[in-house]
């Protein structure tokens, strides 16, 4: 008889600490909204069409700059701190390489050939600098360590290396992204801002399964999500085209700036629009 009410105040016990919580049951009860939210976290990657070398009867590389300052690029900017639901681009990437779904390579090129590990792109996005201040007890100069971390706040443009082609088997242009490289700020001793330096790149067909799943905020309608992979692919962006495959391999920058940059980057984007036109008779 023992043992048997032992046995039962041990049941007890258990199911009273099985029990959620009042605060739990409360969450649990919590919605906020209207609806539960199922469409955007399940997003699959859509296939590209299937392309054979011998059906592109044209193809070039292209390289354009999407800056961030710019109001129709802000949804790839924004938010500057993640929110439960949305992230900058950065966040998402950066969260991606952490996690493991996202390889980055080394900016030295943009040819994929030497990817970088997860300890490599936080030591890069994290940079410890050490200045030396008077203790106010002592009166001596005692080093303090200080951690200048990189920011979605900090990314100014995002870089991306594209492919042109005409595909004959279905008489279409398109354009597909190869990589993406987000580029940070760079400021001189006096804290100015003097230009742009290249993270890392990204290998664009890897990323595009994250940037799928990350939801971007909408100005226009709260019901319609659409993702990162939604706007790149629909080309949901400004930019301007900073290069193209030459046998120089330079960029437009290096052979001009100014107006005349911008000119040259019109040309070059008219130049495809026209490759198409051109190709039907009316």
């Amino acid at each position: 008889m023992n043992s048997i009410m032992k046995g039962l105040g041990i049941l007890m016990v258990i199911a009273l600490f099985a029990l959620p919580s009042g605060d739990a049951v409360a969450q649990a009860d919590v919605l906020d909204g209207v609806y539960i939210p199922e469409h955007a976290p399940t997003r699959k990657v859509i296939s590209y069409a299937p392309l054979r070398e011998a059906d592109v009867m044209w193809t070039q590389r292209i390289w354009r700059k999407i800056d961030l300052r710019e109001k129709i690029n802000h949804p790839l900017y924004y938010p500057d701190v993640p929110k439960s639901n949305f992230k900058s681009l950065f966040d998402v990437i950066k969260d991606g390489i952490i996690e493991g779904t996202i390889t980055a390579y080394d900016p030295i090129d943009d040819e994929f050939k030497y990817p970088m590990t997860k300890d490599e792109v936080l030591e890069k996005l994290s940079q410890a600098d050490t200045s030396m201040e008077e203790d106010f007890e002592t009166g001596e100069l005692v080093p303090i360590i200080i951690t200048n971390e990189v920011l979605a706040t900090d990314m100014r443009v995002y870089e991306l290396k594209e492919d042109w082609f005409f595909d004959r088997q279905r008489s279409v242009q398109e354009a597909r992204i190869i990589g993406i490289s987000p580029q940070v700020a760079k400021y001189d001793e006096s804290d100015n801002e003097i230009g742009k330096s290249p993270l890392f790149w990204l290998y664009y067909p890897q990323a595009r399964y994250v940037f799928a799943n990350q939801v971007v905020f909408n100005r226009q309608n709260d019901a319609e999500r659409r993702t990162y992979e939604d706007i790149l692919w629909k080309r949901m962006f400004n930019s301007y085209i900073s290069k193209e495959s030459n046998v120089y391999n330079r960029s437009i920058f290096d052979y001009t700036n100014g107006i005349a940059y911008q000119l040259e980057s019109e040309k070059i984007k008219n130049g495809l629009f026209l490759l198409e036109h051109d190709l039907w008779s009316f």
